[in-house]
């Protein structure tokens, strides 16, 4: 994966400048502009602190396609999840295939 690219798009996507990038993520302005400027590779922990600042994860910074973002209370259902059984992921599952007006069909569960 290209970093730089990556980085392009998401500061275009957002409509934000170096600047906003800076203050969001609390690195300096001359660290952001390096990165783009001088085409250097940011450090694990610049990197960290750069994909909190455009409110993500380094899985999503790194995902390839479509990637949804987790919210507070997306992450919230997802911590309720796992701790549950095989038994009681399918029975939630089926609950909200109900509440959804699905057909009720099987899915896989993780």
């Amino acid at each position: 994966m290209d970093i730089h690219k990556r980085l392009s798009t998401l500061l275009q996507e957002r409509g934000w400048t170096e600047y906003r990038l800076s203050r969001a993520c609390g690195l300096s302005q001359s660290t952001i502009g390096n990165i783009f400027r001088r085409q250097t590779v940011p450090s694990l922990s610049t990197l960290e602190a750069i994909c909190r600042g455009f409110g993500m994860t380094l899985g999503q910074f790194f995902a390839e396609g479509n990637v949804t973002e987790v919210t507070g209370s997306t992450k919230e259902l997802l911590d309720a999840w796992m701790p549950l059984t095989p038994e009681q992921k399918k029975a939630v599952l089926q609950l909200v295939q109900v509440m959804n007006q699905k057909d009720g069909a099987s899915s896989s569960i993780d």
